[in-house]
């Protein structure tokens, strides 16, 4: 069956279309979020909830080339390439590869720290204005280290993070583990970022569909896009439900937006790559805020209703394979660090699908030649992270009102 013409479709139950939904909404538009599966079943569900101006510096950066040519065939390695025949992959990769310089670097970390920045000070807003209970704590990220080289690394590039206003605290290892009973000796240093915070994903993505049914807007769970078309006057979307009508249309399909996409003669130069936890029950001894464990690039977060050990990047297509031994290193990594690296009982093994762009930016604004169609996704490893920033530059956009950032490095136009 066809439905009445809606407003706004924003086309994706995530992180992403739920925060530009409610954006929208609060905008005085009208919205109908559709959804393939169950809301928030995508990337976002199984992240580690950390809010990350600190991760401003982009994937692609000097010497990740070399890194990732030594990791390349090592299946437990934090980054992971999976070899295969994939034209596209190797596109990617090669603009990729290309980025990986301080001029580019640079560029992006100063677009990455803005989006950023916005939407760490918007989502406490957020958690305040529409009561979102989802375990938020504005408690800092600590980056940890066993290993002397990578520690004095990362405390350099502390001082070139500073020029982009990202503040840290630099602590030798022995001062560090007087005050964090979690870790084991053994650690040489630790870097704070007292501007990051936390919140538990899932959560906050079930208590954004709660704000946006509350005020009004429509989602349909269960109800795939097969198609879209941008009309003179608006947008269809075909669904194995019936066609949906809207004045405009918003792509929010994380990691599976550009086959949609290509429905429009769109190639959006996305890779979804695939990133693992697992959550357990909390631990009777937990870290006093989400950490890094940096020399196995392994994330830690501990809430109230349990614990979770997450990261990897792995670019192995769509593979739907939950990697024993991807999950096993996050597993062996928390054991060199931590006193109880797991709780008694796993409650989930996860993987999901990150849309990595080959500049780790955002793709944010109108789909090129498309009037009523709008493209919100490519938020890499950060989409929680630059969730509220991003639905209300959307809102802004949609609506032609002055936005609080500016636009113009997350547009689509960039990769012509």
């Amino acid at each position: 069956m066809n439905s009445p013409r809606d407003d706004v479709l924003v086309i994706g139950g995530g992180v992403i279309g739920l925060a530009t939904a409610l954006a929208l909404i609060e905008a005085g538009r009208g919205v109908r979020v559709l959804e393939a599966g169950a809301v928030g079943s995508g990337a976002s569900h199984g992240n580690c909830g950390t809010l990350t101006p600190s991760h401003a510096p982009p994937l692609a950066a000097p010497g990740m080339v070399a890194r990732g040519l030594r990791w390349m065939f090592t299946p437990d390695a934090p980054l992971y390439l999976k070899p295969r025949l994939d034209p596209a992959l190797w596109r990617w990769l090669a603009h990729f590869a290309a980025r990986c310089n301080m001029k580019d670097w640079r560029q992006s970390t100063v677009s990455r720290s803005a989006i950023l920045d916005d939407s760490r000070s918007r989502l406490a807003d957020w958690v305040d204005r529409y009561a979102l209970r989802c375990e938020f704590a504005e408690e800092g990220l600590d980056y940890v280290f066993r290993e002397q080289a990578n520690f004095d690394h990362y405390a350099r590039e502390c001082e070139l993070l500073r020029e982009f206003g990202i503040a840290s605290e630099i602590f030798d290892g022995d001062a560090y583990l007087r005050d964090e009973p979690a870790l084991k000796a053994g650690m040489v240093g630790a870097v704070r970022f007292p501007g990051d915070a936390r919140l538990r994903p899932d959560r906050y993505v079930a208590e954004l569909a709660r704000a946006v049914r509350e005020r009004g807007g429509v989602i349909e769970e269960n109800c795939r896009v097969e198609s879209l078309q941008d009309s003179a006057d608006g947008a269809v979307a075909g669904t194995g439900l019936g066609s949906r009508n809207g004045s405009e249309a918003v792509i929010a399909l994380g990691s599976w937006s550009p086959r949609l996409a290509r429905s429009l003669g769109l190639d959006l130069p996305i890779q979804p790559g695939k990133g693992y936890s697992i959550t357990y029950s909390r631990p009777s001894i937990v870290p006093k805020r989400p950490m890094v464990l940096k020399d196995r690039q392994v994330c830690v977060t501990a809430w109230d209703s349990g614990f979770r050990l997450g990261s990897t990047m792995e670019f192995s297509g769509y593979d739907q394979t939950l990697n024993a031994t991807r999950l096993a290193a996050l597993e062996r990594g928390a054991s060199e660090y931590l006193h109880e690296p797991f709780g008694a009982t796993v409650h989930e093994r996860w993987y999901g699908w990150r849309p990595m762009t080959w500049d780790d930016l955002p793709i944010l604004g109108r789909a090129p030649r498309h009037r009523h169609v709008w493209l919100a996704t490519g938020h890499g490893m950060l989409g929680v992270s630059m969730s509220a920033a991003s639905g209300q530059l959307m809102a802004d956009l949609i609506t032609d009102k002055s936005t609080a950032i500016d636009p113009t490095p997350y547009r689509m136009e960039r990769f012509a």
